[in-house]
């Protein structure tokens, strides 16, 4: 790679963090990308105490920042970014969560890509994977089904020119297109996902980048219906923010990828709210009686349902071959027992659907929020190397590099780009 290296801010938005400032810090240190082009901005809501007590006792290194988000009528992932943006640095603006481990190596290759990739590649979305996957049967089937979403799934999606629908983290954008599509909406509660589908209607393109981001698996039952609910609430509603002018949305689309659209949001959410339906045809499998048999029966001359059950069996077997493929390499080949326990694993989904529809009407910009720490050690992680880690950060730069009771001045500070940032707004705007 010729030409200099671009400055890459990444935010990293926090709440409710008691005890996980430290092995962030320590994780975001193995980062071999030159320090003086790395910004990473700790974002955290002004009037979080817990997680501002927890920073404030930590020594950050000079390329970390605190970045206070002050109080509004919503506390979301999104309103946060939207505020914060306006104190990056950098032309490349990235996205990790508070228990994220990404790859040394990760930032060096997005400024790779994108200084190689075409002009209307907007956005590169790494591969999120877990370092926990042998906690429990639960974090198993989260792991495969990760691999499965990322390894194969996104990525044949990207190449066929569909709408990618983000991660919400370990996601890459230049800001000058994140700032013409108007930013995160700050009312969204899967604000990655709605973020891809703008990107799209816009003529940008997302790229899949070959980098892992290792996070903590959700392993405990309600804690994931929790988290999973929120997921499909964010489709659910991103589906009917952009369905508000359905012909629009074609012209802008185009009529394939339109058909995806609807296919990858709407398809989601129903096939998780109908899933029981779909489930009870299984008794037909097996010989036994079904309350619709006698009205399906009589369809297509008698082959209805032959033709249902077989459809129905290879879809379950198209997705036992997605899962032990996107599992075949080394690190995860210990899972491939576990893939059939997977149709054990997608009913807690259906639970975590109807609680999403569910608060659509009645909490719909609540953000059900999902615990780290948990499980917070990485398997090469150890406590000596989280100290030396630490011990890295001289302690008399900290006072230059953490932004305090910050109250709307966004304009003030430099962006490192010879001017100024704009004002962000709040609701990101759709066309």
């Amino acid at each position: 790679m010729q030409g200099k290296l671009p400055v890459i801010s990444v935010m990293v938005p926090l709440f409710a963090e008691a005890d996980i400032a430290e092995r962030l810090i320590a994780r975001l240190s193995r980062l071999t990308y030159p320090r003086e082009l790395t910004d990473v901005l700790l974002v955290v809501e002004a009037s979080d105490l817990v997680t501002c007590d927890a920073l404030a006792g930590t020594v950050l290194p000079h390329w970390i920042r605190v970045i206070k988000v002050p109080d509004g009528p919503i506390k979301t992932k999104p309103r946060a970014l939207n505020y914060a943006l306006n104190f990056c640095r950098g032309p490349i603006i990235g996205i990790w969560d508070a228990e994220d481990r990404p790859e040394p190596d990760q930032l060096h290759k997005v400024a790779r890509r994108f200084h190689f990739a075409p002009p209307d590649v907007a956005c590169l979305q790494g591969i999120l994977d877990y370092y926990n996957p042998r906690t429990n049967w639960l974090s198993r089937c989260f792991t495969i089904e990760y691999a499965s979403w990322f390894r194969a799934n996104l990525r044949g999606v990207a190449r066929l020119g569909l709408v990618v629908p983000l991660g919400g983290t370990t996601l890459f954008i230049r800001r000058e297109i994140l700032e013409k599509v108007g930013c995160w909406d700050a009312f969204n509660v899967t604000e990655d996902a709605d973020l891809g589908v703008r990107l799209a209607r816009r003529g940008w393109k997302t790229e899949m980048l070959d980098t892992v981001t290792y996070e903590e698996a959700n392993c405990r039952a309600l804690p994931w219906v929790r988290q999973r609910s929120r997921w499909l609430k964010g489709y659910a509603m991103t589906w009917g923010v952009h369905m508000r002018h359905p012909l629009r949305l074609w012209r802008e689309l185009g009529p394939r990828r339109f058909i995806g659209f609807q296919a990858q949001f709407l398809g989601t959410i129903s096939q998780y709210l109908l899933a029981p339906i779909l489930w009870s045809f299984w008794l037909l499998t097996f010989g036994l009686p079904h309350p619709l048999q006698p009205a399906v029966s009589g369809l297509w001359g008698g082959y209805a349902l032959p033709a249902l059950t077989a459809l129905l069996i290879l879809t379950e077997a198209v997705n036992l071959t997605a899962g032990l493929w996107a599992v075949r390499d080394r690190e995860h080949r210990h899972l491939m027992p576990w893939v059939p326990t997977l149709n054990l694993y997608f009913p807690l989904g259906c639970l975590a659907a109807w609680k999403a529809i569910y608060e659509v009407v009645t909490r719909p910009f609540y953000w059900d929020k999902t615990s780290h720490g948990l499980f917070d050690h990485t398997p090469d992680e150890t406590e000596a190397e989280i100290t030396r880690a630490l011990q890295s950060a001289p302690s008399a730069i900290i006072a230059l590099h953490k932004v305090s009771a910050i109250s709307g001045r966004a304009a003030a500070l430099p962006t490192g780009r010879g001017d100024h940032a704009a004002p962000v707004t709040l609701l990101g705007k759709i066309g």
